[in-house]
């Protein structure tokens, strides 16, 4: 039997932006994907034998963003400001907290699909490592933490 309705379109994964609040020079490499993940709290009353389930606290996995290194030291002041702010020592810029969108394009470079994430920070950067005796480029790459995202 034919199946009626409209197929489903699937994004291709290799063209995206990502816009970060007071990042200049944000054009990464590469992006992980978004996850969460809800708890299951299981609750046993009265001597039932199966537990009522419900869901309990999400989570939100990190973000790794990598890119070619650059003389851009965006990423890595945002990085600091964070650091600061843990160390206590005040922030020097801007706040550790940024919102950011992960925008899918299509190949026109119209934009198909958005996921704005709150509040995020960066947890982790690397410099990317030196080789003499390599031919590849040097890749930075920056590990964030966030409190959400939504589609849109």
């Amino acid at each position: 039997m034919a199946v009626i309705g409209d197929p489903l379109t699937v994004h291709h994964k290799y063209l995206f932006v990502v816009e970060i609040e007071g990042v200049e020079s944000a054009r990464f490499q590469s992006c992980t994907g978004l996850e969460f993940e809800i708890a299951t709290v299981a609750i046993s009353q009265g001597g039932d034998l199966t537990p009522e389930k419900n869901p309990g606290r999400v989570t939100f996995s990190k973000i790794t963003l990598a890119r070619g290194a650059t003389s851009d030291l965006d990423l890595h002041q945002w990085g600091l400001d964070g650091a600061n702010a843990a160390t206590n020592s005040g922030l020097t810029g801007n706040a550790p907290k940024r919102d950011i969108a992960i925008v899918q394009l299509d190949r026109d470079k119209t934009e198909l699909q958005r996921f704005n994430v709150f509040g995020a920070f960066i947890t982790k950067y690397m410099t990317g490592g030196w080789d003499n005796e390599a031919d590849e480029y040097r890749i930075e790459s920056a590990e964030l933490d966030f409190h959400h995202f939504t589609p849109g």
